[in-house]
């Protein structure tokens, strides 16, 4: 008997999974509540402006998160923005960060004349590796006064932004330890990390701060949104302030008191996001159950893994992950070319940050793990609507 080629084999397997399921890499899911929800937006002619739902949205994160703060705005870059201005990002200060992650956290950081500077991730969570960091920071840092700067460079560096990949936790508890340290600003990249928990604890309030994404590929979505976490009330203050274009309380005038951002949602988006919170624990299980389901089919496929949760942790399973037990660069074209010509949606991960053209000569150490990651792991269609079923 002739064996199936790996991409052959990885695809009926997946198509005996998604069956009559959304085919793309993550579909919203929508019940009925949305169209309610919307409905009653539009009928007040409140959609563009903040409005009760803004406010609505803002309170539901609070009580599902547990942050004492949180802002809705309209993008998950625009909260990584707010976010380095309240830590006080300045002209040519360098911000670490994992080269394996979404281009948002390094384009934000050079919206302010920041420099990222690019770290290592490990297999077993794909987040930043809390001993490689400490390692690489012990040789290239020190003090003056109270802060570091690099001895390369010659530039500050205060500030680490820490991305939970795909949903999955980072080791966050050891990863503070490394910034308390170096007397480290702690921004937690959680847009992919909505419903996900380190030792029973909601991603994104670790840190200083925290941010989510509510993009129309993530768990939930408001078409176009994400949200500031904080635990300090100076911080959300001034950062409130800013979304909303630095303008001054006042009845009917307009006066603005610094530069600030149009960066606050819109209330239909929040219409969206309320209704979407009313579903995010079917949703979630959604995820959980799409996770056994593929796992009970690669379980024992030698040519693949199935990426699982760490310990300690509960992820949302954002993205399923599938991990080539060798890496090679041809099987993994072969698997997406063949997935995608017959409109499975499946992509590898982003190239690493420093590959591409704007951050090039950007510092960053030994992305040892990075390199050999980025060319073993493809996502694969991950809607909880394989499971659940809208309207």
């Amino acid at each position: 008997m002739i064996k199936k080629s790996i991409e052959i084999e990885i695809f009926n397997l997946i198509k005996k999974i998604v069956k009559d399921g959304p085919k793309e890499l993550h579909a919203p899911f929508f019940s009925k509540k949305e169209n309610k929800y919307l409905k009653d937006c539009i009928n007040s002619n409140v959609v563009s402006t903040i409005g009760k739902y803004t406010f609505q949205l803002e309170k539901d994160l609070k009580k599902f998160t547990k942050a004492k703060y949180v802002i809705v705005v309209n993008t998950g870059t625009s909260a990584l923005h707010l976010s380095l201005i309240g830590c006080n990002l300045k002209n040519s200060e360098e911000v670490l960060m994992p080269a394996f992650n979404f281009i948002a956290s390094a384009n934000a950081t050079s919206y302010l004349g920041g420099i990222p500077h690019f770290v290592d991730i490990e297999k077993n969570n794909l987040g930043i590796d809390p001993e490689k960091l400490d390692k690489h920071l012990s040789k290239i840092l020190k003090k003056r006064k109270k802060y570091f700067v690099n001895k390369f460079t010659g530039n500050k560096v205060n500030i680490l932004i820490i991305t939970h990949i795909f949903g999955h936790p980072a080791q966050i508890d050891k990863i503070m330890l490394v910034a308390k340290k170096y007397n480290l600003k702690v921004i937690e990249d959680a847009c992919e990390g909505f419903g996900s928990y380190f030792k029973m604890k909601h991603l994104g309030t670790f840190g200083n701060i925290g941010v989510l994404s509510f993009n129309g590929n993530k768990i939930i979505t408001t078409g176009g949104g994400g949200a500031i976490l904080t635990n300090d009330y100076k911080l959300y203050i001034k950062l409130r302030h800013l979304s909303n274009v630095s303008k001054l309380k006042h009845s009917w005038e307009y006066s603005c008191n610094e530069v600030g951002y149009n960066y606050r949602m819109p209330n239909i988006n929040a219409a969206l996001g309320c209704a979407q919170l009313k579903n995010i624990k079917n949703i979630l299980l959604a995820k959980r159950i799409l996770h056994k389901k593929y796992r009970s089919i690669f379980e024992n496929n030698k040519d693949i893994i199935l990426f699982n949760e760490p310990k300690s942790c509960r992820s949302n399973y954002w993205l399923q992950i599938l991990i080539l037990n060798n890496k090679n660069k041809k099987t993994l074209n072969k698997i997406l070319n063949k997935m995608n010509k017959f409109g499975f949606h499946a992509r590898p991960v982003w190239r690493l940050l420093n590959e591409n053209k704007p951050y090039k000569k950007c510092p960053a150490m030994n992305l040892k793990v990075s390199k050999e990651m980025q060319d073993k792991i493809i996502n694969i269609p991950s809607s909880p609507g394989i499971i659940l079923k809208g309207h």
